[in-house]
């Protein structure tokens, strides 16, 4: 690498850091819940899926889950640990470190059967929560791929949701898609 791309990498690391910092504050958990997935979807849906704007931070995807009380396809857009071996990704319900699950866990919780819309490729997938030493094994990865996941378990009095997503078949559909 030359002097100019250790210099860029330099201040890529530094932006990074501030941008953790950041979102580990509550002033950020207030906000960013309504800003950025709204965000996301919209630019999501105008380039049909092939750019999703917080993912220039961190790896993301668009969730399509069936809404476990609605029966409906619900979509949210969420940062992701993708898995070394390419086989999955890894979902956080941090919900911005704030009370309470997201709703995309229930509704994972009760029709595990999803899709991800990745770089412009729909992806079938199977969602399974982890717990106990697999959850503890993936929380300390997660901790190191993403350092603000532990302020928001601290604010949190319940344990925060981990899911592995793996791809499914082509088999059976979202209900009502």
């Amino acid at each position: 690498m030359g002097a100019a791309g250790a210099v860029r990498a330099k201040g890529a690391a530094a932006v990074l850091r501030c941008v953790q910092k950041v979102s580990a504050t509550r002033a950020f958990a207030g906000a960013a819940p309504h800003v950025v997935p709204a965000l996301d979807r919209a630019v999501h849906r105008l380039t049909r899926g092939r750019v999703l704007p917080s993912a220039r931070l961190l790896p993301g995807v668009v969730l399509t889950s069936t809404g476990a009380r609605s029966g409906r396809p619900r979509r949210t857009p969420l940062a992701c640990m993708p898995e070394p071996d390419g086989g999955g990704w890894i979902l956080v319900g941090s919900n911005f470190g704030r009370p309470g699950h997201p709703a995309w866990t229930h509704n994972l919780l009760a029709h595990p059967h999803a899709s991800i819309s990745r770089r412009g490729e729909d992806i079938p997938v199977t969602a399974r929560l982890l717990t106990g030493g697999e959850r503890a094994a993936v929380w300390r990865e997660l901790l190191a791929f993403w350092p603000p996941y532990a302020v928001y378990q601290e604010r949190v009095e319940r344990e925060i949701r981990v899911f592995r997503l793996t791809r499914a078949p082509r088999g059976p559909r979202l209900q009502g898609c």
